[in-house]
């Protein structure tokens, strides 16, 4: 992870069977997969989870995606996804690391980006509605960090 948030949120997961690929290793999608269940850890954490954020009537969409991958991994190997809120003024950045629970190998790293699309007319927000910035004002504040304006 370049750079770790204020907030963070991990799982473990194990590597399963219809995961790995005919090598036997797993397939580059499923790490997304991964990825994505961190993702909405971190926002249920936040209680800004998928019916908070219906509710809240934006959307976000993922709008870019990168990642690198360093080593593999293979059925039954149990790892450690973590994601962390890097951005969340004008739209949500996420970064994440996935480790091998056994010797802490760390195994890929990636970061997505979101932005707000209003659910109704799906017009772009160019800032953050206000509903999840509340969301991590108070998270913020509840682990003793100050919010910083420029994220």
């Amino acid at each position: 992870m370049r750079k770790e948030g204020a907030i963070s949120a991990s799982i473990d997961v194990t590597v399963a069977f219809h995961d790995i690929d005919i090598i036997g290793v797993m397939w580059h999608g499923h790490y997304l997969k991964y990825f994505e269940t961190a993702r909405w850890t971190l926002m249920d954490q936040l209680g800004f989870g998928y019916d908070a954020m219906l509710a809240s009537g934006f959307a976000w969409p993922i709008v870019e995606m990168h990642v690198k991958y360093l080593h593999v991994a293979r059925m039954g190997d149990k790892l450690n996804v973590r994601a962390s809120l890097v951005e969340w003024q004008s739209r949500i950045t996420m970064n994440y690391l996935i480790t091998r629970l056994a010797g802490n190998e760390l195994l890929a790293r990636a970061q997505s980006v979101q932005a707000a699309v209003d659910a109704k007319t799906h017009a772009l927000q160019f800032e953050t509605p206000q509903p999840l910035l509340e969301r991590v004002q108070l998270a913020l504040r509840a682990r003793g960090v100050a919010a910083v304006a420029d994220r």
